[in-house]
């Protein structure tokens, strides 16, 4: 584009526009409806010798040969140059009679012909196009219009006329161009009617958007601030954020009122009475969105997920068949000859648990790193196969007769160290269920387990929900192995369901606590058994043949990190042996800068030559080591799995005209295209909680006092044990000290253990206690309330 390089005001902040006839359309996404289209100019504001533009900004498809005003600002594309960036845009409507009848006959609108669009002109005038969309039953009086003719062009005239009104209205309330097309695609032509009507509704429709937002858009349209609909709202939206920030299932119902009375005042400079709030509260609970029991106030999904955890528990225990299935003498003869088979020799403990394991209906195996828990498991499916006389071969079994033995964990990584260790097919939970990624945990499904054996491992990882549903598809005749450690970090959703379940002591358990690996030599196996005693290793900083400890602090970091990484690259380790683990994201010491300083030592891009495809701040490269952060069963990959970048295709190279990546894992090719680009990221530094259920060749662990809002004994406890042979560690003697002596203070709230204890389902109510006005005159009205902000309580911005 030629544009006169002195002109001063081309990229003024100011909104500016362009009027123009579409040409083509270079690029058009479905999904999120971002578009690059080229017109010819037909007025503007600015200064452009040029005839034709580029537009980009989020919008739907244009009609070819159509006029449309764009408005927004000039923007330099370092690669592409000049393009003016659309905030917002309308269609240029035809003024005059004969533009209308043109328009209405043109092949947009099915079933009109010249003769119907000159009638309807004659009968509406130059203003026919807005007096349909304000009135459709205007066209009732049409002589010879078919009802159903009507009825089509109305809708397509709402389509193509009544977006642009919506997204021009969107903007007016301060919504950009992309949020504005999210809202749309969930509530197309009733958008601005559903806002109008309560704008809090976005906070449940819409991905994206939270209380703060929704309680703007709701000062706009002038709802008071303790109008009942901001109050339900601001109830709601704190005890999920709540749920999913802390993993409580629950909330006392006294803390949910102060701290939603101070989100709700603070937001807004008011004073709102808790009677106002308890109400709401209540009408809530009415409503069939909260469930109140015993001052405790639940998510449905939550509560009926404890629930139905449970019931289905309890009824797969009822299985009597088990504890004299097999005489002790012949239990014992068959181990005997399992362990010449394998050549092994299983500890006292060791044969407990698998004799405990295939003699009653469901067990748990627990134990820390280096007990033996992976031999047990191995031992329970070699000797299930010898007692029941059945194949261990699933090539043996016809589609009809299933493999008996199913084995499971939450991630896939961790369902491939099953697979490897008992050389049996293993799967995600996910996968086991058939759960794709659009369902929700808290579905409805009737999906029953097809085997006689299930071991689940790595189950400290699994919450609430993914508990329920795992036990509702359990058959009644089946034996199930719970198989975790509870010292390491809890799942990342609701409930602490393992512990819960330990706690309990409703099924039986076996606890390992012979150290095997430590006997092996492996100090980093002691170090862990320390740290979670709370134990300061005495030889914490001194050089062992597994572990190290390097002194430095967090502006050093980087550098040490570097140095590190170098010498295991000469050594030939590659990027997929080493794993470096930090708890948080931001900083010097933070995840997202450790990945740019590791990703130019493992996959440079020296001489500026090799493809890359941006998005964000981060550059993709091919041969990038790339972490998945959503479940996306119908794929085969899951949350925590790590791949490769096998190729990159621009969207000139693709039919679909879209910037693609391929990434493998482990074998499993999975393509992403630029708006599926948030679902990875770069994996040569992540999260100690994305590591959980993976082990590493080398692990890399800085550990600074800048972390101190993450230094917890059970978060450097998992960190420790993801080392297989040999872990760094890096940072400040203090900071490591500091970790090993807090324990996690947020204890989570959940009443699974208290329904585990009791098992007496039947004499429990089907829904919670209702919640009354008797109930809320208990509740101290000023119980903590004195300083509290809305920053003491609402999530904090970030990763």
């Amino acid at each position: 584009m030629d544009v006169r390089q002195d002109s001063l005001d081309l990229f003024s902040e100011q909104e500016k526009y362009i009027q123009g006839h579409h040409l083509v359309t270079i690029f058009h996404n479905e999904e999120n409806f971002y578009s690059v289209v080229r017109i010819r100019i037909e007025k503007t504001d600015m200064e452009i010798k040029d005839r034709e533009a580029v537009i980009v900004g989020h919008f739907p498809k244009l009609q070819d040969e159509e006029s449309y005003v764009f408005y927004g600002q000039m923007k330099e594309h370092p690669k592409f140059g000049l393009q003016f960036s659309a905030s917002h845009f309308k269609k240029v409507m035809p003024q005059t009679k004969q533009g209308i009848i043109t328009y209405l006959s043109s092949e947009l609108f099915k079933g009109i012909g010249k003769k119907t669009a000159e009638r309807i002109v004659e009968e509406l005038g130059e203003a026919a196009i807005s007096r349909i969309l304000e009135q459709p039953s205007l066209l009732d009086s049409i002589p010879k219009l078919a009802p159903e003719t009507a009825k089509d062009l109305y809708e397509t005239l709402l389509e193509h006329q009544g977006l642009e009104r919506i997204m021009v209205g969107l903007n007016q309330y301060g919504f950009g161009p992309q949020i504005s097309m999210k809202i749309y695609q969930v509530y197309k032509e009733e958008t601005l009617t559903i806002l109008e009507r309560n704008p809090y509704q976005l906070i449940e429709d819409v991905e994206g958007i939270g209380f703060g937002r929704a309680d703007e858009l709701g000062s706009q349209l002038g709802i008071t601030g303790n109008h009942p609909d901001r109050i339900k709202a601001g109830c709601l939206y704190f005890l999920e954020q709540d749920c999913l920030k802390n993993g409580h299932v629950y909330l006392e119902a006294e803390e949910l009122l102060e701290k939603v009375k101070g989100l709700l005042e603070d937001s807004q400079h008011i004073e709102i009475p808790y009677d106002n709030i308890a109400q709401e509260i209540i009408s809530l609970e009415e409503e069939g969105k909260i469930i109140g029991e015993k001052k405790r106030i639940y998510l449905p999904s939550l509560y009926f997920a404890e629930k139905g955890i449970v019931t289905n528990l309890n009824r797969v225990m009822e299985q009597t068949e088990y504890a004299d299935q097999f005489p002790e003498s012949e239990f014992l003869l068959a181990l005997g000859k399992l362990e010449e088979r394998l050549n092994v020799q299983y500890a006292p403990s060791q044969k407990e648990a698998i004799q405990t394991a295939l003699t009653n209906p469901i067990m748990i195996l627990t134990g820390g790193p280096g007990t033996g828990k992976t031999t047990v498991i191995k031992g329970i499916v070699e000797l299930y196969g010898e007692l029941h006389g059945c194949s261990l071969d699933p090539k043996a079994y016809k589609q009809e007769e299933p493999f008996p033995i199913l084995l499971t964990a939450p991630t896939g990584r961790a369902a491939k160290r099953m697979s490897e260790s008992t050389e049996l097919p293993a799967m995600t939970i996910h996968r086991l269920l058939g759960m794709t990624a659009q369902e929700n945990l808290d579905s409805d499904g009737e999906r029953e387990l097809e085997g006689k054996l299930l071991i689940v491992d790595e189950m400290s990882m699994v919450d609430t929900w993914l508990a329920h549903q795992l036990f509702k598809a359990l058959p009644s005749q089946i034996q199930v192995v719970l198989v975790g450690d509870e010292d390491q970090l809890p799942s990342v959703g609701p409930g602490q369901v393992l512990k819960d379940l330990l706690k309990s002591h409703a099924v039986p358990v076996v606890q390992l606590t012979d150290i095997y690996r430590q006997k092996e030599g492996s100090s980093i196996i002691e170090l862990a058994h320390q740290v979670k005693k709370g134990e300061i290793p005495t030889d914490l900083l001194e050089p062992q043949k597994d572990r190290s400890f390097i002194k430095c602090h967090t502006d050093q970091m980087g550098d040490v990190i570097k140095r590190i990484v170098l010498s295991a690259k000469k050594k030939g380790y590659t990027a997929m042996d080493v794993q470096v683990l930090a708890p948080m994201y931001r900083g010097p010491a933070g995840i997202d800068a450790m990945n740019q300083i590791l990703q130019e030592i493992f996959n440079p891009n020296e001489d500026q030559k090799r493809k890359e495809l941006s998005f964000g701040e981060t550059k993709y490269r091919i041969g990038d080591k790339i972490l998945q952060l959503v479940n996306q069963p119908e794929k085969n990959v899951f949350n925590g799995d790590i791949g490769e970048i096998i190729s990159i295709l621009t969207a000139k190279e693709t039919t679909e005209k879209q910037d693609m990546v391929i990434a493998s894992f482990e074998g499993t090719e999975v393509t992403y295209t630029r708006t599926d680009l948030n679902q990875i990221t770069l994996a040569y530094c992540c999260s100690i909680h994305k590591s959980q259920g993976s082990e590493f060749p080398i692990v890399i662990m800085p550990v600074v006092r800048s972390y101190y809002r993450m230094l917890r004994r059970n978060l450097l406890y998992t960190g420790l044990t993801r080392s297989k042979k040999s872990l760094v560690l890096c940072g400040e003697e203090q900071a490591f000290q500091i970790g090993i002596q807090r324990e996690d203070d947020q204890q989570r709230k959940t009443s699974l253990y208290e329904k585990l204890s009791s098992l007496q389902l039947n004499e429990e109510k089907e829904v919670g206690d209702e919640l009354s006005e008797e109930t809320w005159m208990m509740i101290d009205p000023m119980i903590g309330m004195e300083n509290v902000t809305p920053y003491d309580f609402m999530e904090a911005e970030g990763k």
